[in-house]
């Protein structure tokens, strides 16, 4: 190194911390001072024309109870709105609201009305602002809401446990059963597991995009659920990849983990969708879930089919699957928000796209001939069922 180099190192590494200091500060400084003239001054105000602020109001709850009804409602608008009306099947009520005056943007208020709702039947409400904007929503069906008493959750618990996990354990149960296949047969249900896992996909992303355009716009709903199933399927990456590739119990446990963020989404949406009266709890709905949910325990079996793992662990791989959906059962009936399942389902979109790559990767790496061992015509009868089953179980259960 000549001296002249030498010297400019020495004088970088010399200088003072206030000098580094100095200069993340000044910008700063610089935008306070920004800011504080544009409040001040206010530059834009020769850009108005006498036109009323842009408004917006998403509703995000709906409880039905023997004193009326309340509705949590969202403002979205460019500055707060204030409510001044509030309409019922086209008849105005006096209504109260909590909290009361303006509503910022992007905070929320409780609207309640003393309006004698009639079982069964279809109810529109029309919030009317301080500008003469009308904002509508259509209670379809009303039906009571459930409350948070101990009965209630013992139900929610039962159901969610019905279409949770008793399918993932009857699916882990076929496990004895498996253990005997040979090669072929081996392509075939890792096949068949990248399958419905690959549906499951699919239908994450959807209902999540689907939930999102029911939500506030502030929250930016289809860039919110592409940011987080992108950072779950890398975090989740990184995190399986630090002792090297997953395989066996860690793969099958992170099977377990995508289906159930999958079945928290759903669990949420499910719950919220039974509150509302959207749909009713009959036997063939909860059947159809059940016969949905059974292939993904045979998917999580598929990875230790070559190992004898204790009993205690085929218990946890169940609850770590299927327990999510009592969760989100309960939450969903009793505290939903679209913004929210939203974003559970694209968790789970990520985690599970993470699920496929590796089970691709195992398939590759067990045989040598591993590319054509993928169209062998195993595995893609495998990947065929997998995704024909979770299709055709999941026309019992779209509602």
């Amino acid at each position: 190194m000549t001296d002249l180099s030498r010297t400019s190192v020495d004088a970088r590494a010399g200088r003072p911390r206030s000098a580094y200091l100095l200069w993340v500060a000044l910008p700063l400084v610089v935008l306070g001072l920004a800011i504080a003239w544009l409040v001040s001054s206010d530059p834009l105000s020769s850009f108005r024309n006498g036109a009323p602020p842009v408004e917006n109001i998403t509703f995000e709850r709906t409880i039905l109870g023997a004193d009326g009804i309340r509705v949590l409602v969202r403002a979205g608008g460019s500055e707060p709105m204030t409510i001044a009306q509030v309409q019922v099947d086209d008849a105005y009520w006096q209504f109260t609201q909590d909290p009361p005056g303006p509503i910022a943007r992007g905070a929320t208020a409780w609207i309640s009305l003393p309006y004698p709702w009639v079982l069964g039947e279809a109810h529109a409400i029309n919030v009317v602002t301080s500008t003469g904007t009308t904002f509508g929503h259509e209670i379809a069906v009303a039906v009571p809401t459930p409350t948070r008493d101990s009965l209630s959750f013992a139900a929610q618990a039962v159901l969610g446990a019905f279409v949770g996990i008793l399918p993932v354990a009857i699916g882990l149960m076929f496990y004895p059963a498996l253990r005997g296949v040979g090669r072929s047969g081996m392509d075939f249900l890792l096949s068949l597991t990248v399958g419905l896992l690959a549906f499951l996909f699919v239908d994450a992303l959807e209902d999540a995009f689907e939930l999102a355009g029911e939500a506030a716009a502030l929250f930016q709903g289809p860039t919110m659920i592409v940011l987080a199933a992108a950072a779950s399927f890398l975090l989740l990456m990184a995190a399986g990849r630090r002792s090297g590739t997953p395989t066996g119990l860690a793969l099958a446990t992170f099977i377990a983990l995508g289906i159930g963020l999958h079945n928290l989404g759903e669990g949420l949406a499910i719950g919220a969708a039974f509150a509302s009266g959207a749909a009713g709890l009959g036997t063939f709905l909860v059947l159809g879930f059940t016969l949905h949910n059974i292939t993904e325990g045979i998917g999580i079996a598929a990875p230790i089919l070559k190992q004898r793992p204790p009993l205690r662990t085929f218990a946890a791989l169940t609850l770590l699957a299927g327990g999510p959906a009592v969760i989100g059962l309960s939450i969903g009936s009793l505290a939903y928000a679209p913004q929210w399942s939203a974003l559970a389902l694209a968790v789970g979109a990520g985690a599970i796209l993470q699920v496929i790559v590796e089970l691709v990767s195992m398939q590759l790496r067990q045989r040598t001939d591993g590319t054509r061992a993928l169209l062998a015509p195993a595995a893609m009868a495998g990947l065929a069922a997998g995704v024909g089953f979770m299709y055709l179980t999941a026309m019992l259960v779209k509602i």
